[in-house]
């Protein structure tokens, strides 16, 4: 099924590729929310890799709170977003994605919506196997910073695209830290009519529990 852009390529995305000056890396979290973008890319596509499972992990060693993050496991695919940027930003992009190590997909292993150019490298930034999870630490779950990815996989993927990130995200067996109507996550969405009780059914079906923000 084709689906709308998620915003218009760079006029230049062409003539820059072939110059060698663009990578591209897989986002699996809340780069599929068009609302937390705070940078034009040159593209932006939705895709599926193979070969990953998407998890939640503890930030760094010792941490309260959790981000997502994929590893590897051949039995699985992640689906997400494929982000056409600049070279010069991927040390940015290292230094934001610390602590994870970035593997090139294999192109066989990809599958992108209306792919703008072939042939230029694809990033994934990976956790290590052994890496604890937030079911493990019992790390908490940030609801601003879920709110935003479960958005943005519903408006790219539609409610069974929602559903799948839900069942098949490893590490959701642990605490959610109520923020939404004081958000922390500074890139914090607002949501559509319906999405705030639609969030909290599939999340309680998952096994999340709340820890409500003190006053």
């Amino acid at each position: 099924m084709q689906h709308p852009p998620l915003h218009e390529d760079h006029p230049d995305l062409q003539a820059l590729a072939a110059e060698g000056r663009v990578v591209a890396y897989f986002g699996y979290g809340s780069l599929v929310n068009p609302r937390t973008l705070r940078t034009k890319f040159l593209g932006i596509r939705r895709a599926e890799a193979a070969g990953w499972r998407r998890t939640w992990l503890p930030r760094e060693a010792g941490e309260e709170m959790s981000l997502l993050s994929v590893k590897r496991d051949e039995a699985a695919g992640v689906h997400g977003v494929v982000v056409y940027d600049l070279v010069d930003h991927l040390p940015s992009v290292d230094e934001r994605e610390a602590g994870y190590a970035r593997r090139i997909v294999d192109l066989s292993r990809l599958t992108v919506e209306t792919p703008p150019l072939s042939d230029i490298p694809v990033y994934i930034y990976e956790a290590h196997p052994a890496a604890p999870t937030a079911e493990d630490r019992q790390s908490a779950i940030l609801q601003s910073y879920l709110d935003a990815v479960m958005q943005g996989f519903r408006m790219l993927y539609g409610e069974a695209g929602l559903k799948r990130f839900v069942e098949e995200t490893h590490g959701f067996e642990t605490w959610l830290f109520a923020d939404r109507h004081e958000p922390l996550y500074p890139r914090s969405v607002t949501l559509e009519e319906g999405e705030a009780a639609l969030f909290d059914r599939l999340l309680a079906l998952r096994g999340l529990r709340d820890i409500t923000v003190d006053d």
